[in-house]
């Protein structure tokens, strides 16, 4: 591959072709002939099929319609009716982002005014859905990829010439191992080492947010490890004990880049702003700053569902959708030239939800699984969904009658979408009376980012989004609280209510105040919808205990728990012990080893025995620092 860039020149007309870069694992040509770039005569899509890898043409910066007059000419060609908001245009690499409440009117019949765009302005234009609920953060993140678009530029030409030209060692000796540097018989601080004789890559960069010290980190001081020598990163969701750690990695110098989809970009970027700001809160050092968190975001390369991406001179991964939340992925990655195929699963849901698909088991080829075990144990059988469901609606009609309200902890991304979908549906069809609900924390600004990527979503509830008066996420009751004032009136002054508020495991964030002020009251009532980790203020009290100290040891604010507390486990993002089992099962290929993680460690221990019994399966539950060659 070292001289693929040669190799895409050799097949284009001579004087055509001005600049010829890498964006990652793509190659992108750019051509100040203005004829050859409107119509080629399908020499770009031969030069495809040729080499197997993509290809795009691009206008030269320097033909480009100067951006004002560009935006008014695409306004004038996009009709009314499309409801163009934001124009936003990337110069260093001639494209420019059209914001549109309905896309198709915007792209036109068949892609023709892309087309008119296109030959007028000379931008290469992207459409994208206006955000039903505007996001911030949506666009702080744009505003830092435009404003080092340069840097971008330079970056990912850099990942390109490691991909295509950057041998480091000597192919002879070929082999792959993993590494655990957290998630070994336990939940919590997922990362994981990958190692080749040529690559050195992480699968998430997690913390353990119900721990404190040493033991919430990765074990990043591993012999293994070096951060000079990590070539990529991969993330595959958002939740904090997945992504969490990352921004750190940049701190202490990481330049390389990272991988995941767009919606975990966004969302583990908010998760961690939000962990800085707790920390401050608490008056801790954070462990890293928004600066970090900005190097971290310049650093992404995303990858949609199915997109075959190379990584390293011998890696190329896949991400499948996992069923989890928002953007999860299951990321699959080809080793060599069909030395090892390895799929690391993450968070899977094998299940239907209110909001996602469940997890894809079909793959080209699959030696090797990494599965959770989260529910993995014998004894974690999840009720049927529906029978929840009603059990939930039933715990709220209960509370509502004795005039009391309703917390209800949620992680901000995944499970607390999913109770809105359903306490939407069950409130627009009479099954509840409609009762205020209140987002406090994190809710409102995640769920904006749902409603920025439907794609992503179950087709029923993409439907919904697309129109206004259906969106589930915008009912009419639904409120955001924004600050402490309006926390103190939702406790103080409402009267019956639902409350969302993070954290799910009750480790900070909103949730414990408000569980400090409703608890001594018995017609309030407490709903866990989401794993309780081990240490957590939520794992507490679901044990049983019910004086919790809210202040310190030298100012104690010690508190009677008198509400209702309630478990509901259907709602979690993880497969259930059945749902794991059928994964395996039916996993596409069958696998030939199974790793065994993210699990307490009897239950990764039960499910490694249950999977090798059933399927003759080599199964193995690695400790956390152990090391397990592959090939």
């Amino acid at each position: 591959m070292a001289d693929i860039l040669k190799a895409v020149m050799s097949h284009l007309p001579e004087g055509k072709i001005s600049d010829a870069v890498y964006e990652g694992a793509n190659i992108v040509l750019y051509t100040k002939d203005k004829d050859f770039f409107l119509n080629n005569n399908g020499i770009i899509k031969q030069v495809v099929d040729d080499i197997k890898k993509r290809v795009e043409l691009r206008p030269d910066p320097a033909i480009t319609l100067e951006q004002e007059e560009a935006e008014r000419i695409i306004r004038q060609i996009i009709p009314q009716d499309a409801g163009i908001d934001q124009v936003i245009f990337d110069p260093q690499r001639s494209q420019v982002i059209i914001e549109a409440e309905k896309p198709g009117l915007a792209i036109g019949k068949q892609g023709a005014l892309l087309r008119e765009i296109r030959a007028q302005v000379l931008w290469v234009p992207h459409i994208r859905r206006k955000p039903a609920i505007k996001s911030q953060l949506i666009e702080d993140i744009r505003s830092v990829l435009y404003q080092n678009s340069d840097y971008r530029r330079k970056f990912l030409d850099r990942c390109g010439h490691r991909i295509y030209d950057g041998w480091r060692r000597e192919k002879k000796n070929e082999w792959v191992r993993v590494s655990y540097l957290g998630s070994g018989r336990q939940v919590g601080r997922s990362c994981i080492l990958l190692q080749t004789s040529e690559s050195r890559v992480m699968l998430d960069c997690g913390i353990n947010v119900a721990a404190s010290g040493p033991d919430a980190y990765p074990m990043l001081e591993a012999p293994e490890f070096n951060i000079l020598d990590l070539d990529a990163v991969i993330i595959s969701h958002a939740h904090l004990d997945h992504s969490g750690f990352l921004p750190y990695l940049f701190k202490y110098g990481f330049k390389g880049p990272v991988y995941c989809t767009a919606p975990t970009r966004d969302v583990m970027a908010l998760l961690q702003l939000d962990l800085i700001k707790i920390a401050k809160n608490d008056g801790r050092d954070p462990l890293f700053t928004s600066d970090d968190v900005k190097e971290m975001v310049k650093h992404t390369i995303i990858a949609d569902y199915d997109e075959v991406t190379d990584i390293t001179p011998d890696i190329r991964i896949t991400m499948y959708n996992a069923g989890h939340i928002l953007g999860s992925a299951m990321v699959h990655l080809h080793i060599g030239n069909g030395l090892h195929n390895l799929l690391y699963s993450a968070d899977t849901k094998y299940g239907r939800t209110q909001l996602l698909e469940p997890a894809v088991t079909k793959f080209p080829r699959l030696e090797t699984l990494m599965v959770e075990a989260t529910y993995g144990g014998k004894d974690c059988i999840l009720p049927p969904r529906l029978d929840q469901e009603n059990h939930l609606k039933s715990i709220i009609k209960d509370t509502l009658r004795q005039g009391g309200k309703v917390l209800i902890p949620v992680l901000g991304t995944g499970r607390a979408q999913e109770v809105m979908v359903v306490l939407e549906q069950a409130m627009r069809t009479g099954q509840l009376e409609k009762i205020p609900v209140y987002i406090d924390g994190m809710v409102w600004d995640i769920t904006a980012i749902h409603t920025a990527y439907p794609e992503y979503l179950k087709s029923t509830v993409r439907k919904q989004i697309f129109h206004k008066d259906q969106n589930p996420f915008l009912a009419e009751n639904f409120s955001r609280v924004g600050s402490a004032k309006e926390r103190k009136q939702v406790i103080e002054e409402t009267g019956s209510c639902v409350i969302l508020a993070t954290s799910g495991m009750l480790v900070g964030g909103p949730s414990v105040e408000y569980l400090r002020n409703l608890a001594e009251y018995s017609k309030n009532a407490i709903l866990f919808v989401s794993y309780q980790g081990e240490g957590s203020l939520g794992r507490r009290v679901q044990r049983g205990e019910r004086e919790i100290n809210f202040g310190n040891e030298v100012k104690p604010d010690i508190t009677r728990l008198n509400l209702r507390i309630e478990t509901i486990e259907g709602f979690t993002g993880h497969s259930g012990r059945r749902e794991l089992m059928e994964f395996v099962h039916d996993c596409d290929p069958r696998p030939k080893k199974a790793l065994i993680n993210h699990g307490e460690s009897s239950r990764c221990l039960d499910l490694a025995s249950s999977i090798h019994k059933a399927y003759r399966i080599e199964t193995i539950a690695p400790r956390n620092l152990e090391a397990i060659r592959l090939k």
